[in-house]
């Protein structure tokens, strides 16, 4: 199975008492904590003025990623960019080494989840915009832990193969298509398009938006970090903003304001609805396997899947021109 680890070892456990008295030890504040829901790490809200959120990271995880998505927020801190800040501990230290994991203290961002809010093109275009800045600010990080192997990264589909068979009956013709087209259309190409370190999970859930729906306020999870093809991280957020009604207008709104903010290449552009069927691919095929292993957290790892079914559907023959 092209899972890994880290996509197949449950959130680790901390009793919430233990985690009240590290987070009193290490960084001196008293508070009550609220359980977040989280696929692979264990999060708590910190109920502290302001709020903060506290990390315990999947054991599964080597430390250098952890780091890497660390040191990669220290670099974001002055781009600008609405991301959580990195508290340090009493001692300094960014990572806390305990014997549960390694343990964080982020910045809480407020606002309302992306998802719940109203959609427009306005929205699309101000998505594209960030998306477009969030890969600039990062374009010269660099960190070992950028070579972190996910199959979350698109240009691993044709690893998916072995999981189609966890995909609804109904949709697999379509993805078996999309799979055919990335490995002929998509793949050999990828090689020579620009590559850096990208965000590579702009999901609607990762999202916040403020009393204006159509700007974003907030950019969450930075779990899925790592360097690959430039366009394969457009093609993650773009995957999320695809009207199934109206294909080429709501990706023409997102692709166009992030081209104008960030120049993409003529293959690049191309590429781009292939490779958001792949990210739509991606979701539903990593998303049925684990929610077939972790039926408990079920409704949350599928969160995702009605849109990209809808979506995959109304790209498979997209005339598209994104000029």
């Amino acid at each position: 199975m092209p899972l890994g680890s880290n996509l197949t070892t449950p959130p680790p456990i901390l009793p919430e008492a233990e985690a009240r008295a590290l987070l009193s030890r290490h960084w001196g504040i008293e508070a009550e904590l609220t359980p977040l829901t989280s696929e692979r790490d264990l999060n708590f809200r910190v109920e502290s003025a302001p709020r903060h959120v506290l990390k315990l990271a999947n054991p599964a995880e080597p430390h250098e990623v952890t780091d890497f998505q660390t040191q990669a927020l220290l670099h974001l801190s002055n781009s600008g960019l609405p991301v959580p800040r990195v508290i340090p501990a009493r001692d300094g230290q960014t990572l806390v080494k305990t014997e549960h994991g390694l343990l964080r203290l982020l910045t809480y961002l407020e606002g309302a989840p992306l998802h719940a809010a109203p959609r427009s093109d306005a929205q699309r275009a101000a998505m594209g915009r960030l998306n477009a800045r969030l890969t600039q600010a990062l374009a010269p990080f660099r960190h070992p832990g950028e070579a972190q192997d996910l199959q979350w990264d698109i240009r691993h589909t044709a690893r998916l193969a072995p999981l189609l068979a966890n995909i609804p009956p109904d949709l697999r013709p379509l993805a078996e298509a999309t799979l055919d087209a990335f490995e002929t259309q998509a793949l050999p190409l990828l090689p020579s398009l620009p590559w850096q370190v990208v965000h590579n999970d702009l999901n609607p859930h990762n999202l916040l938006v403020g009393d204006d729906p159509d700007q974003v306020t907030g950019i969450l999870d930075f779990g899925d970090m790592l360097r690959t093809a430039r366009i394969c991280d457009m093609a993650v957020a773009a995957s999320y903003q695809v009207d199934p009604a109206r294909p080429g207008e709501s990706l023409g709104a997102f692709a166009r304001a992030y081209h104008a903010t960030l120049p993409l290449l003529p293959q690049e552009l191309a590429l781009l609805p292939l490779l958001t069927r792949a990210r739509m691919l991606t979701t539903l095929a990593i998303a049925h396997t684990r929610a077939a292993r972790y039926p408990d957290n079920a409704p949350y790892i599928l969160r995702n899947t009605p849109s990209a079914a809808a979506g995959l559907a109304a790209l498979i023959d997209l005339d598209w021109s994104p000029r």
